[in-house]
């Protein structure tokens, strides 16, 4: 029985005793660490959040029985534009530490590049193994809750965002149910329907556009007659400037910076309206968030951490009843566009996203505007032209 006893106390002995931790998982340990201090810095490194979009220029009068132009101008005739621009600061559980400081192996399945057990597709578990959320109908009443803890990966580009639960690319994109509004017949309603989900599809989910190519499709779903309108998105596309981006409209990325690893989780909802004051007239509103998680062009160690842009889109486009107007079929009218994108660097009119990584965080300046929640849907996505301020997200 002693030598029982001896033999089970010098086994729980070398099982409990510390073991110095190995090059990897120190290497863990620090940029956890360096995550949570550009978490608890709150400011540094932050990105800016602007107000930007576009408001369709007037065409020039025409007489009965030709389209006009969208009711809400500006007197100069040119569109205000609003983006809102968030860049994210690093969002870490304060709980990762503590599991590293305890056993930095655990921790190692966390990040990318497979790390330690437990490492690949089954690390974000908790956060693809919960159910689906019910389609978005209507605005919701407040922000989605925090999503189970996890660290991005190539494997799991969705741990720990609310989008782990939403669905992906364009069948995510639901069509009311078309009925007459206001003088419009239905059968123009459901075509103006489909082609408000063909130009966010086309301006926001196409593979080609996501990488910088020219949005065509998107661009040919204009109705021809808006040429002030479509001159002014093709110069934009040109050569962007500071006031005429095209990723108040189009979401672009550069593909020597950055790459997608995943599909492009989707959430919103449309809605129809009469167009008030105006008989015969609709207006088609939608409402859409979208998240692309990426990585850093080229793979290898320093294309191993995953981040996400956040992107949510506002179009309104009118749709009007073919007794009183003319226009061309299998085309929309837009009337309005607002943009806000999360996770996006400071710089301006460069025509591309820019997400930023944790090791871009400490760097960049510093931010002024209020802290926002780019997966907040409840709140309104509006605001006044020439509202700019540098501002953080709470999570991406």
């Amino acid at each position: 029985m002693w030598e029982r006893f001896v033999h089970d106390s010098e086994r729980a002995i070398r099982a409990s005793a510390p073991k110095e931790p190995s090059a990897r998982a120190r290497m863990v340990t620090e940029r956890l660490r360096a995550m949570d201090e550009a978490r608890a810095a709150g400011a540094r490194g932050g990105g800016k959040w602007r107000r930007g979009g576009k408001r369709a220029p007037a065409p020039p009068a025409r007489p009965e029985g030709w389209r006009t132009g969208p009711a809400r101008q500006d007197d100069s005739g040119r569109g205000a534009r609003r983006r809102r621009v968030l860049s994210a600061v690093g969002v870490v559980l304060a709980a990762a530490l503590a599991v590293v400081a305890v056993n930095p192996s655990a921790a190692l399945s966390w990040l990318p590049g497979g790390f330690g057990e437990g490492s690949g597709p089954s690390d974000g578990a908790q956060a693809s193994s919960a159910a689906p959320q019910a389609p978005e109908t209507a605005r919701p009443s407040a922000a989605p809750p925090a999503a189970p803890a996890g660290v991005p990966t190539r494997g799991e580009p969705f741990a720990g965002s609310p989008a782990a639960r939403w669905e992906a690319g364009a069948d995510a994109i639901r069509l009311p149910g078309a009925k007459a509004v206001n003088g419009v017949p239905a059968a123009r309603i459901e075509a103006a329907l489909k082609g408000t989900k063909e130009f966010l599809v086309a301006s926001n989910l196409d593979r080609g556009v996501l990488e910088g190519a020219r949005p065509r499709k998107a661009l040919d779903l204009v109705d021809p007659a808006q040429a002030d309108y479509l001159a002014d998105l093709r110069a934009g596309l040109r050569e962007p400037t500071e006031k005429n981006d095209p990723v108040w409209t189009f979401t672009r990325f550069d593909p020597e910076e950055v790459e997608l690893v995943g599909d492009v989780r989707v959430r919103g909802h449309m809605t129809v309206e009469a167009r008030r004051g105006s008989a015969g007239k609709a207006v088609i509103k939608a409402d859409y968030t979208f998240v692309y998680p990426v990585a850093r062009a080229g793979g290898g160690d320093a294309g191993d951490e995953v981040t996400r842009a956040i992107v949510r889109r506002s179009i309104e486009v009118e749709a009007m009843g073919p007794a009183r107007f003319r226009f061309e079929e299998g085309h929309i009218w837009v009337v309005a566009t607002d943009s806000e994108i999360a996770n996006d660097d400071c710089r301006e009119g460069d025509g591309v996203i820019r997400p930023r990584f944790f090791a871009d965080r400490r760097t960049g300046p510093e931010p002024s505007g209020q802290a926002r929640d780019p997966y907040d849907r409840s709140r309104e996505l509006t605001g006044a032209e020439g509202d700019d301020e540098c501002g953080v997200v709470t999570r991406t």
